[in-house]
């Protein structure tokens, strides 16, 4: 049960730090008077350009903050649901490590821009949530 949550939380914690690439992007792009201060003046028409690695840092979050409801649900659920299954906890927590690492690694594909792993990388973490579900939805 402890990986389950361990790793749970490190989902969290990511979600949270997936937030800071971009936002120091755009406060070195907009200047700290300017970003201390909102927005620039004509946002967002007329906005600093952000280099193309912080957009995609931005996308990556929202990715993640899309994906972790229900991450979240199916991982809680499983936690509460299958208490005294030995087995389908060390899957659940198993599924968890490998919702995480794919998580991890999409944040990195993407950012970077490595070609043709992002959608990848996407599928496995997607598809660990179905697998957790699936430890107490069978």
């Amino acid at each position: 049960m402890e990986m389950i949550y361990t790793y749970l939380g490190l989902s969290g914690i990511l979600t949270l730090l997936l937030w800071t690439p971009y936002i120091v992007a755009r406060m070195f792009a907009w200047g700290i008077p300017t970003f201390l201060n909102n927005y620039p003046k004509g946002f967002p028409e007329t906005a600093p350009a952000q280099p193309l690695w912080a957009a995609r840092a931005q996308r990556a979050h929202l990715n993640m903050v899309e994906t972790m409801p229900a991450f979240i649900a199916v991982t809680l659920a499983a936690a509460n649901l299958l208490v005294g299954n030995a087995d389908a906890i060390a899957a659940v927590g198993m599924w968890t490590q490998v919702f995480f690492v794919a998580r991890l690694a999409h944040a990195v594909v993407y950012i970077t821009g490595i070609p043709f792993l992002r959608t990848p990388v996407y599928l496995v973490s997607w598809f660990a949530i179905l697998a957790i579900a699936a430890q107490f939805a069978l």
